[in-house]
């Protein structure tokens, strides 16, 4: 939250996202090397997927193996597609932004198009679609897997089942407007249940005579 308010605050992300080469890029450049290094560590954040999938799968294992297994697989593209979405913006980008700069009139309508293309493909794409579609999927098979742990709350599982499909609908948002209540009330049950699901696992304690193993389904 603290990298997403100083983006926000230097570089209006993320409305800058709908924004041309000719305003993006040289806004950009302007946040100079330290603007640079909060894009780095920003893409970095993604990686969080990792241990929140492990310990997720760890966490409901023995009472859903196969939806937990799923789910382990779904964090980790989620992770890895995120990640190489908002990396294009401190390297490929920011070399784009220092080429602009001094670029002629010719030069900057090509510039401006492998930007627009490395938006779509990178971050439409690869980035939201396909990393939202992951990360919605593992809170499902999470959610799923959680309802049959005796260890959980019993608001546990259908809120994560309502956020997974909230983020499923809301990823459409970029191709059709009639998802966008969805899409903004996803933008507030998100952080919520990553914050709940992230106390609920560091609460958790794996006893293996207390669980009853019910199926891999």
């Amino acid at each position: 939250m603290g990298v997403f308010g100083i983006l926000a605050a230097r570089f209006n992300y993320p409305a800058v996202l709908d924004g041309s080469a000719e305003t993006v890029l040289p806004q950009l450049l302007a946040t100079g090397q330290f603007g640079r290094a909060i894009w780095a560590l920003y893409a970095l954040l993604p990686l969080v997927w990792l241990p929140a999938g492990v310990g997720a799968y760890y966490a409901f294992r023995r009472t859903s193996r196969g939806s937990m297994l799923l789910a382990l697989q779904f964090a980790v593209m989620a992770s890895i597609s995120m990640m190489l979405g908002l990396m294009r913006w401190p390297s490929i980008h920011w070399r784009l932004a220092e080429a602009y700069s001094i670029a002629n009139p010719d030069q900057r309508a090509v510039i401006a198009a492998v930007f627009a293309g490395l938006n779509s493909y990178l971050g439409n794409y690869l980035g939201e679609f396909l990393g939202e579609l992951s990360f919605s999927l593992f809170f499902l098979f999470s959610a799923w897997a959680m309802r049959k742990s005796p260890g959980m709350p019993r608001w546990a599982a259908p809120l994560g089942l309502i956020t997974g499909v909230a983020g499923l609908v809301g990823m459409f948002r970029n191709m059709t407007s009639a998802v966008a209540i969805v899409a903004s009330v996803n933008n507030y049950l998100l952080p919520v249940w990553m914050i709940g699901f992230g106390i609920l696992l560091l609460r958790y304690r794996d006893d293996p005579q207390s669980v009853a193993v019910r199926g891999d389904a």
